[in-house]
This record gives structure tokens, sequence and C-alpha cells, in this order.
């Protein structure tokens, strides 16, 4: 959510910046509102002001000996029509809270101006795509020759965009995530979570999910209770841990990793983009969350996504890092850093991880905080970011650890979990 009071006291340049990622921001409705807001706001402070002159005067008159029953009816009436005033400000309070939790977050003033991902802006590669000497198979192709990958079956229990791993393959999937996870708690001083796969309505609004997005999530209905959600990515649960909370300003950063399936019903595109394992309702991602100072987050982002190439480093796997432009960012992000693998089989790169700043906007919307040095309560600053996708790096493995006969190389740092296995062959 944005800064009220930033938005109250610049509105035509709130709109300007909103307007460089696509978005029209309704001025006219904010102004209505905000003109309603403030009428009641004053109309209730003189209403506070006249109830404190009377109060004075009816004890005055006890003081006098005076007769102080037309005071006493006059209190009562200011009384019955404070009580409206406020009622009337806390609707209209709610009526703001409703319009800015559509309102996507402002882009960060360094990023680049754009209208797709045709503007977005590379910032490094990281090593050079190698050369076959033979007929390069994308993952479909791969998994399916060595008889690991079954989407037929996988279509029968679930329907479209779902997959089933078998043997080596799934033993190789689950140990790109417990590589994750011991790269970002050993090297990077992530804590570890096990998180709730289901999260209620409140996690989702606190983070941006709710409510312009929910035909994208998948909705758990249980009977008359409240609806939960499947989570998108653990993203929710691991920022929201924060949520109603006032922390200190020690405990500042706080670095938060784990590993989940994450469950998306959007309908993405068409064509080699959703080939295979690269878009599926159900998928597992290695979460990284920082919830930082708000002078220390952009530093926080750059660290952030070093954390998430790091994996791609150590699996030897070329990949490169771009900036997005304003209107190919996510809504509740300021900055984002987009970073993609080499993938042989569509012959280019794909994104395994975004990792984005959001300022204080989802920190408003869980009203998270902490106690600075003075005493007074800050909004504090979340990151989020990929470390990495674990089914997008499964299928970059595959490519680019593919051999002539169809067999996948293992990287050496995965093959201690793999019990020293260096080779996935159809043989074994």
């Amino acid at each position: 959510m944005l800064d009220i009071q930033y938005l109250r006291n610049h509105p035509d340049q709130v709109a300007e910046r909103l307007a460089t990622r696509g978005y029209r921001f309704p001025l006219d409705e904010f102004r209505i509102l905000e003109e309603e807001r403030k009428r009641i706001q004053v109309n209730t402070q003189s209403l506070q002001a006249h109830r404190n002159r009377v109060s004075r005067a009816i004890g005055q008159a006890r003081i006098n000996g005076d007769d102080d029953e037309a005071l006493k009816e006059e209190a009562d009436q200011i009384n019955a029509a404070l009580k409206t005033g406020e009622e009337s400000l806390q609707h209209i309070q709610a009526k703001m809270v409703a319009f800015l939790m559509d309102v996507p977050n402002m882009p960060h003033e360094s990023v680049p101006v754009g209208t797709s991902e045709k503007d977005n802006v590379e910032l490094r590669k990281v090593g050079t795509p190698q050369c076959f000497s033979f007929a390069i198979k994308d993952h479909v192709t791969l998994g399916e020759g060595l008889g690991m990958l079954d989407f037929e079956t996988a279509s029968k229990l679930s329907g479209a965009r779902f997959s089933l791993l078998k043997g080596d393959l799934a033993r190789l999937h689950r140990a790109l995530a417990q590589f994750m996870l011991d790269v970002h708690t050993r090297e990077h001083g992530y804590t570890e979570m096990y998180v709730p796969y289901m999260v209620n309505g409140d996690s989702l609004r606190g983070t941006g999910q709710l409510p312009k997005f929910e035909a994208d999530l998948f909705a758990v209905p249980r009977g008359d209770q409240e609806k939960h959600y499947l989570i998108p990515t653990a993203e929710v649960p691991l920022t929201n841990v924060v949520r109603d909370v006032i922390l200190k300003e020690s405990q500042l950063p706080m670095r938060l990793t784990a590993h989940s399936p994450c469950f998306r019903s959007e309908a993405g595109s068409y064509g080699k983009d959703v080939r295979g394992l690269i878009r599926q309702h159900q998928f597992d991602k290695v979460e990284l969350v920082q919830i930082v100072h708000p002078e220390h987050s952009y530093a926080a982002l750059e660290e952030l996504t070093g954390h998430a190439e790091r994996n791609l480093q150590l699996l030897e796997l070329p990949y490169r890092v771009i900036v997005l432009c304003t209107g190919d960012m996510g809504a509740s992000a300021s900055r984002t850093h987009d970073i993609e693998v080499w993938l042989p089989g569509q012959n280019t790169y794909r994104e395994i991880s975004s990792c984005s700043n959001c300022e204080g906007f989802q920190a408003r919307r869980m009203r998270a905080r902490f106690r600075n040095l003075a005493g007074a309560n800050e909004w504090v600053h979340t990151l989020n970011g990929s470390g990495v996708a674990v089914g997008r790096a499964l299928v970059a493995l595959m490519e680019n650890g593919q051999t002539e006969d169809g067999s996948i190389r293992i990287p050496t740092v995965l093959q201690p979990y793999l019990g020293g296995k260096a080779l996935i062959s159809a043989n074994g």
C-alpha cells in the first residue's frame, strides 16, 4: 500500500510515476475521498473543541452553584454528533484503505521506463553457453527418453500443467532443493523455515496478491469457515511472519528461507514458454525473504540477488541478470532484478529467479514495523526472491548437462546429494 501521507502531499507526482508502469491512478476518485475525509475530520475536531468548552462551562457552573442542565443537554448532543462523526470517519478511512489496496507500488526512480519485457535492461551476463557437437534435445525429450518424466500420467491424475518425475530425476529435483537450502543457511545466514502451504486471506492481502489477483490463486473452501488459499510462493507465509509485529531495530535484518511447493492457476502464454516443466500449476521453489531497515533495502536487494546467483554459479549454469522496466514489474515491487538461466533446448534465457525490493508497500498492508533507536515506530522494508525455482533449475541442468546419448551430467556440488552419482542415464 502506498504511503498515504506522501500521496496526500504529492498526488500528481504519484500519478505520473504510476503512469510509467501503465497504471492510471484515479486522481478524481482519490480527491473526492480525501475531501470527504478532511470535511469529516475538521467537523469532528470542531465538535471535540466545542465539547471541551462545554465541559469547562459545566465545571464552572458547579463551582458557582449555577444550573447546568442546559449545558449537560448540549454536551449530550455534542457526544451524539461526535459518535456519528467518528463512525463516518472510520467508514471513509476504510473506503480509502480499500481504494489503496488496488493501487500498485511506485517504481523506484532508478527503474528504466518501459512498457514490456523488450524494455528491460541487462545488467550482466555470467558464464558462456556451450557449443554442442550434436543435435540438442529439450528437457521434455530428454526426460521422456530416460523414462523419468511422465506428463501423460500426471494429466490423468490432475489435468494439464502437472508433471510426474521418477527415479533419479525425482531424486535430482529433491537434491536441488536441499543444496539450495544448505547454501543459503550455511553461506548467507538465512534461517530455514517450514511454512504452511495454505494461508488465510489476510496473509495474501499483506503481500499484495489479494484482492487484485485472486483469479491467479487456488482457493480452498472450508464449509462455513474462512476461505483459505494454496500459497503461490513461500514469500507469502515468510513475509507475513512480521504482520502486526513491532520489531526491535536490533532484530533487523531478518533473513528467512523456505522450500515449498507453489500453486498458481494463471493461464500464462502458449508455445515454448509453457512446454514441459517451464510453467506449471504446481512447482517447487526455495524462497528468500529479507526484512530490513529502510535505509538498507537497496543494498539488501543487491545482496539478495547475489545470493540467488550463487546457486547458478555453483551449478555451473550460464545466466544473465536484468532489471525489469516499469511496465514489466510485479504490482508490489519498487525495483526487480530477474535472473534468467540459459536453456539450450529453447536457445534463449528464461527467468529462474525474480528478486524484488517492495520498500514499505507490503509493510503498510501488514502493519509490520520496528521501533527505531529514538523510540519511534517505522515501517520495515521487505524483499523477496527465488533462490531459485527448483523445476526450472532442473530443466537447466538437464539441457545444459545433456550428452549425445541422452544422459545427464550432474554438477560436482550436487553429487554428494545423490550418493556420488555423476551421471543420470537410462541404464541407471
